[in-house]
């Protein structure tokens, strides 16, 4: 195969990779991979190697890879109108198309989509959205937000803050002083094993209540959570968890920020997760699905209440002094409405839901009697194991062995991509929506090789 032999060293050279070992890289003693195609739910290397991708990048890739009905759609938009912006009234019939599009397949009480580029920056926008409409409202100290430990929610000042994640935290400063942290619903990780799931929850909208107590409701703007949890684990929530932390936000007056970044369009079996598990958020963050990340876009929904609230602050301060350079981008608006319309052409939703429950039925069978398989869990088309050394009492491995990244390393030699979730021996998987049975047995069966190489 013909390759550019310079590639391998410009990138140690000259380029920048996320969450990546900065030093090990450079030096060369970790390895990269430099992708050159996909179809399906497969890419390929540029040296041939072919690798079934069990995560979809990165949670995103939800139509699978080669669908050239989206490349086409960014094609004749760049050919027609490659960018114009979307200030003071500006829009573009695929941005406007796009909005409309996202509101018939989100809660009913949602009511207008501002469009941005990633969920970092969608969730910086829906931290400015609470601040102001809190302040146009005469609640200038309602400004805290409550996060979850383990939970998600971006990589920036604040996101980064927001998310519960020690990796993201640690030499950043952060988290920022507005950023408060509750109980993550990580029952498999409950303190007290002797609870049950209806104790646990009890136990976290205790420990939430608590929370808001100390910090003072009148000063607590909104609580951000994900349906269930991603990268802190891919964790279901408890029994009646929603049910049971909805009402305290509402006692309080205090907003919900339903981060679905991860679950939006079709990922849990249903197309919003907040409709799965029966959230009525003030706030929808919206990303990697709605495009299937062919190009970059993401969305803050907000609902009735807040865009009234919205309108006021206008009426009273002028224009929103908010916004970025590629809202609403209409490259990739083409792209969302080309990934949205493929989605419900190809059943892709209940595919989620129908393949998702199959395979991870299937990983449970394969895994669950493993000495060394401490929980294998799941929802629609997400998946994961996590590792233990003993079982019984639910003893950990010592995070310096490594066992998840090792776990990956080896399914990754077997043809096959899973994630090393952080903080946890946990091997993650979030494959494409268009998944088959058939694809699904292919990753359970290279997973039970990898972790018997590992783990015996």
């Amino acid at each position: 195969m013909l390759k550019n032999d310079q590639l391998d060293q410009w990138d140690r050279d000259n380029f920048f990779h996320p969450s990546t070992h900065l030093a090990q890289f450079a030096r060369g003693d970790a390895p990269n991979r430099i992708v050159k195609g996909g179809e399906g739910v497969y890419i390929e290397d540029r040296d041939g190697t072919r690798l079934l991708d069990g995560f979809a990048g990165l949670y995103c890739v939800n139509v699978g890879y080669g669908r050239t009905e989206i490349a086409e759609a960014i094609a004749r938009q760049a050919h027609e109108l490659a960018y114009y912006h979307a200030y003071v009234g500006h829009g573009t019939e695929a941005s406007i198309t796009l909005a409309k599009m996202i509101l018939d397949r989100a809660p009913a009480h949602m009511s207008k989509v501002y469009f941005g580029l990633g969920g970092s920056d969608a969730n910086e926008t829906n931290v400015k959205l609470v601040w102001y409409y809190n302040n146009v409202r005469g609640k200038p100290q309602k400004k805290k937000i409550i996060s979850r430990w383990r939970g998600y929610h971006g990589s920036g000042l604040m996101t980064g803050s927001l998310t519960g994640l020690e990796l993201f935290h640690k030499a950043f400063d952060l988290p920022l002083a507005q950023v408060i942290h509750t109980e993550a619903p990580y029952y498999f990780r409950r303190d007290d094993l002797d609870m049950s799931e209806e104790e646990f929850t009890a136990h976290c909208a205790a420990e939430l209540e608590a929370l808001i107590a100390r910090e003072g409701p009148e000063t607590i703007g909104a609580f951000i959570g994900e349906p269930l949890l991603g990268t802190g684990g891919i964790v279901p929530p408890p029994a009646g968890y929603w049910e049971a932390i909805q009402p305290i936000l509402k006692k309080h007056d205090i907003l919900l920020i339903a981060d679905e970044v991860v679950t939006g369009f079709g990922r849990t079996g249903s197309m919003m997760g907040s409709t799965h598990y029966g959230l009525e958020p003030d706030i929808i963050t919206i990303a990697k699905g709605l495009t299937s990340a062919y190009a970059p876009l993401s969305g803050s929904i907000v609902s009735d209440r807040i865009w009234k609230g919205l309108e006021e602050g206008t009426d009273a301060l002028g224009p929103i002094g908010h916004g970025w350079t590629y809202s609403a981008h209409p490259i990739g608006a083409a792209a969302g409405i080309a990934n949205l319309a493929l989605i419900d052409k190809l059943g892709l939703v209940e595919n989620a839901g129908r393949t998702g429950r199959y395979f991870v039925d299937a990983m449970k069978t394969a895994l669950a009697d493993h000495p060394n398989v401490g929980e294998v869990r799941g929802e629609g088309m997400l998946c994961a194991v996590e590792f233990v050394e003993k079982k019984d009492g639910r003893v950990f491995f010592d995070p310096d062995k490594k066992i998840g990244a090792a776990v990956a390393g080896a399914l990754v030699r077997e043809g096959v991509i899973g994630r090393a979730m952080p903080q946890g021996d946990i091997l993650g998987f979030a494959p494409p929506l268009c998944l088959s049975a058939a694809e699904a047995d292919i990753i359970v069966d290279k997973t039970r090789t990898a972790v018997a190489s590992v783990l015996g």
